[in-house]
């Protein structure tokens, strides 16, 4: 609850009760403020798993100005902002079961409009892909990647279909590569030496084989590059640049749309970097 002026603002206790508040009060907000509006209108996917700097970036404005725009719509900060879309983010997210069921309720089970779903979906991760890119990590990941003798990828269960794609492209353009997959538990550490890089791929609720395997190398000072789809989770403790790319749910199944654009973007720089190097 944030108080303006003599009266008190009781904070929304919905999603839906805060878009209201804002369609309210966004002809009154001070630019700053409404740039905040804007951003969180077209980016509503991103607050439960960012963080108050990556979706101040993303308005651009300062983290301060977005904590303002929090306490404007009635909440203490952002802190408490972020638990609603937390606690409804945790209700949207069912086991498949349930999730099949969403997309019959909703009449979502006809092939041509799942595609339609599936392609709207996507267009809006891209968008919230390039609101939210940090141009200055993408060139530090492909700096690292480039100059590394060999580029050892590693990402499991969702994250396999990027790391695979990246290693073909990578192979073709005749980059050294090396795709672990971490079969029988077996460790390949032994295969990422000095003068490599590792890039690790891995999203909620995350892979420990992902995680342990960037660890080790990062102790064994390897750098390490990640991509996951949220800033402040466990790969951020071991990878030296970690890009970030969220995607929208169509019934709670997900594709990596973004993910893949991310991902293959950067193995063609990485790519065109290695050409001209030699």
């Amino acid at each position: 609850m944030a108080a303006t002026g003599n009266e008190t603002t009781r904070a929304p206790e919905t999603v839906s009760e805060l878009l209201d508040r804002l369609d309210g009060i966004d002809a009154s907000l001070p630019k700053r403020l409404g740039q905040c509006a804007g951003f969180l209108r077209h980016n509503i996917h991103l607050v439960a798993v960012s963080t108050v700097a990556d979706l101040s970036a993303g308005a651009g404005v300062q983290p301060s100005a977005f904590m303002r725009f929090c306490q404007a719509l009635g909440f203490s900060g952002f802190s408490e902002m972020q638990a609603l879309f937390r606690a409804e983010y945790r209700e949207f997210r069912p086991d498949y079961a349930e999730r099949l069921s969403q997309l019959r309720q909703r009449g979502e089970e006809g092939p041509e409009l799942l595609v339609a779903n599936f392609a709207e979906a996507g267009h809006k991760s891209l968008v919230s892909l390039m609101n939210t890119l940090d141009g200055e990590r993408l060139q530090q990941a492909c700096d690292i990647l480039a100059a590394a003798g060999t580029i050892h990828l590693v990402g499991l269960r969702r994250a396999f279909a990027i790391v695979s794609t990246m290693g073909y492209m990578l192979d073709k353009m005749q980059v050294p590569t090396v795709i672990h997959r971490t079969s029988g538990q077996i460790e390949s550490d032994h295969a990422i030496r000095p003068g490599d890089a590792l890039f690790a791929v891995s999203f909620a609720p995350f892979s420990q084989e992902t995680l342990q395997l960037a660890a080790r190398t990062h102790e064994r000072g390897i750098p390490v590059v990640g991509l996951s789809d949220t800033a402040d989770g466990p790969l951020a403790t071991t990878a030296r640049t970690l890009l970030v790319a969220r995607e929208v749910d169509v019934g709670a199944f997900r594709v990596p749309t973004a993910a893949m654009t991310l991902a293959t973007s950067l193995a063609v720089a990485v790519g065109g970097m290695r050409k001209e190097g030699n």
